[in-house]
């Protein structure tokens, strides 16, 4: 009897998260594929319809939109993120006075929710009384009768780019500033006596040695990108139009529509979506190292 429960403990530990994540997680997945082939309101009976829902998809200009508005949003806030995290966490990584100050200031939008930071931003980019436009105003950068729609069709995409930074540029500074910790100061030091001014140090020492970490900050900065919902409805709900609609927010206003099969056509193309990057991103990595 012991040597049975020593054999099936570990599986005994880890049979509730399984059955849990099996329920919630898989057979939800496997739900939203049967719905995304069926004609279906949400409400009444399922009529399967095959890949109706798919073919209406690919042929959906709103689609397009929506994925071009994905891809500009996650390509500027990897980005951003992590060239803005790593430096300032390798400024406080030097012990400067008042370090700690700034990396709690920089932390401190991880601990907001959203939906507070969004509504904030909303009104500051508000193009007739927003607080940006009226400070560009008293500088005499713009116009009395001037304004800048920056949730408008042009710059929509790009502000909402902007407050997803402001609110995460925190969080991956705190990482790099973990993985800066366990890179020996020997390294730093031998490089300091071979003449390595402070650019080369980064270059050539920091850098290569965080590039696991920016793996993953990467693979998680893309699927945040594609679940990216909260900031884009609370700002412009996918306006003017359907100009700054992300793939997050489309999914949505179909399930408002009461289109549940097609709306759940487009959670299986952002889960594809996802996990081919993620793959890619992954293989990318270990071919590096």
């Amino acid at each position: 009897m012991r040597s049975f429960g020593g054999r099936w403990a570990p599986y005994l530990y880890v049979a509730p998260i399984v059955i849990i994540a099996g329920v919630l997680l898989y057979f939800s997945i496997g739900f939203a594929v049967y719905a995304s082939l069926t004609d279906w309101n949400g409400l009444t009976r399922m009529e399967f319809i095959g890949l109706a829902n798919y073919v209406e998809l690919f042929q959906d200009r709103t689609f397009y939109i929506a994925l071009g508005n994905t891809v500009k949003f996650m390509i500027a806030t990897v980005t951003l993120q992590a060239v803005l995290g790593l430096l300032i966490a390798v400024i406080a990584k030097e012990r400067i006075p008042g370090s700690n100050f700034f990396k709690a200031l920089f932390f401190a939008p991880i601990a907001m929710a959203p939906a507070i930071i969004a509504t904030v931003f909303k009104y500051m980019l508000e193009a007739n009384y927003g607080a940006l436009n009226e400070t560009l105003r008293a500088l005499g950068l713009l116009g009395a009768n001037d304004t800048i729609q920056w949730l408008g069709a042009d710059l929509g995409v790009w502000s909402i780019s902007a407050i997803n930074v402001f609110s995460w540029m925190g969080f991956s500074m705190m990482v790099y500033f973990a993985g800066l910790m366990a890179i020996p100061d020997e390294l730093y030091e031998a490089a300091e006596l071979d003449g390595a001014g402070w650019w080369r140090r980064l270059f050539s020492i920091t850098i290569p040695s965080l590039r696991g970490t920016t793996s993953v900050l990467i693979t998680l900065g893309i699927v945040g990108s594609l679940k990216t919902f909260d900031s884009v409805w609370l700002t412009t709900q996918g306006g003017p139009g359907v100009s700054t609609h992300f793939l997050s927010t489309f999914l949505y206003q179909a399930r408002l529509d009461r289109e549940a099969g097609y709306s759940s056509a487009i959670g299986i193309v952002i889960l594809v979506v996802a996990f081919a990057l993620a793959v890619v991103q992954m293989r990318l990595s270990n071919r590096e190292n």
